[in-house]
């Protein structure tokens, strides 16, 4: 009998690479991290960090033949998916983990009515009558919030609006109510209302269906309100990760504090210049040998040049990656 009280997802040192003219890159080198049920892990970083690299690896939808796992694991429900089959991992994808892609019109096929998309995923998985699949995608679609789901199901993408299509999105990953969703910047190309209106909305349908999520997000803000933990990521690696209020009232690492002193305050009087993290995210194919850090970092020393470190735990349930977190002063975050 499984145990209740296990992770849903368990990724334990993923190593993902892309073979390119110029050598292989390793995008996601040695991430670790858990899901528990019921629960939201978001995952921040600038862009190029790794973090849609790791949902890829994950769904097992890395291009191929470039994307490949070299190794670790990645348990879902006790079985490690980087060992199954195209078609063992097909009863998975769908039907057991869905997801929410970045933008909504490329993840949506211009060509074919919205019904007939969604349709799609429970002939795959649930039924082989069309008829009672278009029913389906009837109830999904007024599920997720949209008017009139009985005129939406003709018509195509271009005909509804930024906020609708992903709705629809989200509609196809919740169809079969998997035990968990990735949603790889579900937000990103929504104006800031319908962003609310969205986060909104999966809030409210994992609490009615029980699933897990993995958020994908350069948002500090949407991880603030939606995820109960965080994992930040840099140059394919992990920084820091912990509960999501102990990060953000006790960050350790350097970047991690830089992230948050460069969030916009409202109190802030009007002509005091935001902070920025200097430098440049170095290229996967130029690493430095230390910390991959060390060119950005305030705090740097000849060990962080010269040795990598090691993700050790600071607290309950809260790892960082710094050869000198317990030399620096207790941040100040203002709420």
């Amino acid at each position: 009998m499984p145990d209740p009280s296990a992770p849903l997802l368990e990724v334990r040192d993923l190593v993902t690479a892309f073979d390119t003219d110029a050598g292989q890159v390793r995008a996601v080198d040695g991430v670790s991290f858990v899901v528990h049920k019921g629960k939201t892990l978001g995952i921040v970083g600038e862009s190029g960090c790794g973090k849609s690299v790791t949902a890829l690896s994950i769904n097992r939808l890395l291009p191929k033949p470039m994307g490949k796992i070299l190794g670790g694991q990645v348990l879902f429900e006790g079985q490690d998916l980087t060992q199954l089959s195209p078609e063992q991992m097909l009863k998975v994808r769908g039907a057991r983990i869905g997801m929410i892609f970045q933008e909504p019109m490329t993840a949506l096929n211009p060509l074919h009515r919205i019904g007939r998309q969604l349709s799609e995923i429970f002939l795959l998985h649930k039924t082989k009558d069309p008829r009672e699949a278009l029913a389906m995608s009837v109830e999904m679609l007024r599920l997720v919030g949209i008017p009139s789901p009985e005129i939406r199901v003709s018509e195509y993408p271009h005909q509804l609006s930024g906020g609708m299509r992903q709705r629809v999105v989200i509609a196809i990953a919740l169809a079969c109510k998997p035990a968990l969703v990735i949603a790889d910047e579900p937000t990103t190309a929504l104006d800031v209302t319908i962003q609310a209106q969205i986060l909104e909305l999966m809030k409210n349908l994992q609490r009615e269906m029980g699933m897990s999520i993995v958020l994908i997000t350069h948002d500090l803000g949407v991880i603030a309100e939606v995820c109960d933990e965080v994992v930040v990521m840099y140059a394919g690696r992990i920084a820091e990760r912990g509960p999501v209020l102990e990060i953000f009232e006790n960050p350790k690492h350097p970047y991690t504090r830089g992230l948050l002193q460069s969030i916009p305050r409202l109190d802030s009087p009007r002509k005091v210049k935001l902070n920025t993290i200097e430098g440049m995210v170095p290229g996967l194919l130029d690493l430095p040998t230390g910390c991959r850090f060390q060119n950005r970092c305030p705090h740097r020393n000849a060990r962080c040049a010269e040795v990598q470190p090691t993700v050790e735990s600071v607290g309950d349930h809260h790892d960082v990656a710094c050869h000198r977190w317990r030399e620096l002063s207790p941040l100040e975050v203002r709420s």
